[in-house]
């Protein structure tokens, strides 16, 4: 096993104080907002063989197993991380495979540089994510259904949201989330903020299940996403509870700590909340306009202790083991790699001894035991 040392990313939404009282460590003052744990070219986690893109580079059948080079190549297909939310971030959606593909060769074809700031496919694969709340976890993930947006909406009283109102109110639901979306994001800029602003004034006025919706706007004033917003529901996911997130479906997370899973991308289409670039057609693409209920994940247990949260994809498993006796061990021997990573008492892998937010990598095949009294979360793959 490698114990590994993270990276922590200092994005403006993060908070200053989750990350470092799980690891009980001093605050610095400024936002910590994600900390990675894998394979990311951005920012790899390093061990005392070198950074984890190196250990695995040297020997991708070894580090990865066959199978999983066989299935995914020879890189690690998911990203960990440790996430803490301090303000929403921004709203927005993930492609699937094959139109990440198509994103991709077309921007590369078009010769636009992987890093520009109106750049929307930073590679060519999908980016579907599992989020696992550690503390009350507040997000928003997928679109309500028409009518119940509809009456949301009404209720705010404000005069320039009617025209919304109704083509909320008609036929068929997947036509109309569109037309309002559309128009929501290509309104005039100063008539949007006006109506934003209104409708803000409102949401703190009736506080209650409007309250959410006060507080992104308190974040992004203006800002058409808090309308977008709007028409998604509103979940309050309690600790071990969990969200998956698919191709297409709209989502942003407003406040909590949580540990997040997801395949190995950049890919981002973004809706609103944000300063960065909202391309409106690519996102018209992309985006599956289907009410749906957001379908909170809750673990199932096996008889050996582990509890899965079942996805329907390959490049990510997630589970956790709620280790309750210090003197009893698990043996979590897999033909696949794997990242433990502990986020509650203490926990001996291998001869490793982890505390909350310490990790580890497991090379297929290497011998795993873990012991102690405490929380593991437990990722790897399906090959």
């Amino acid at each position: 096993m490698d114990r590994l040392d993270n990276t922590i990313r200092p994005y403006a939404w993060g908070s200053p104080t989750a990350i470092p009282h799980l690891l009980g460590t001093d605050p610095t003052g400024e936002p910590q907002a994600e900390m990675w744990m894998g394979a990311h070219p951005g920012a790899p986690s390093r061990t005392e063989r070198g950074t984890l893109v190196e250990v695995i580079d040297a020997d991708p059948e070894k580090e990865l197993g066959p199978a999983a080079v066989a299935k995914f190549g020879p890189r690690l297909p998911f990203l960990l991380k440790i996430l803490a939310a301090g303000a929403p971030l921004s709203l927005q959606v993930h492609p699937d495979l094959e139109q990440a593909k198509e994103g991709y060769a077309d921007e590369e074809r078009r010769g636009i540089p992987v890093d520009a700031p109106h750049r929307n496919y930073k590679d060519a694969n999908h980016k579907p994510e599992l989020i696992c709340a550690l503390t009350e976890f507040d997000g928003l993930c997928g679109f309500r259904d028409p009518l119940a947006a509809a009456g949301l909406l009404d209720d705010l009283g404000v005069d320039s949201l009617k025209p919304y109102v109704d083509l909320l109110h008609a036929h068929p639901e997947d036509a109309a989330l569109r037309e309002v979306l559309t128009a929501i994001l290509t309104a005039d800029p100063e008539e949007m903020s006006r109506t934003v602003a209104e409708a803000a004034a409102a949401c703190t006025r009736l506080g209650g299940a409007y309250a959410p919706y006060a507080d992104i706007a308190h974040h992004y004033p203006g800002d058409p996403g808090v309308l977008a917003a709007m028409l998604l529901n509103h979940v309050r996911l309690q600790p071990g509870e969990a969200l998956y997130l698919g191709a297409g479906v709209p989502h942003a997370y407003l406040n909590g700590l949580g540990v997040e899973i997801m395949a190995n991308s950049d890919n981002v289409l973004r809706c609103g909340l944000t300063p960065k670039h909202v391309d409106v057609p690519e996102l018209l693409r992309i985006v599956r306009f289907r009410p749906s209920d957001p379908g909170v994940l809750r673990p199932e247990a096996s008889p050996d202790g582990e509890e899965l949260y079942e996805t329907p994809i390959d490049e990510f498993r997630l589970s956790r083991y709620v280790l309750p006796e210090a003197g009893s061990a698990h043996d979590l021997t897999r033909a696949t790699p794997q990242i433990l990573l502990c986020t509650a008492g203490s926990v001996r892998a291998g001869e490793h001894d982890l505390t909350p937010g310490r990790s580890v990598f497991v090379p297929a095949g290497e011998k795993a035991e873990v012991s102690g009294t405490g929380t593991l979360f437990r990722a790897t793959v399906v090959a």
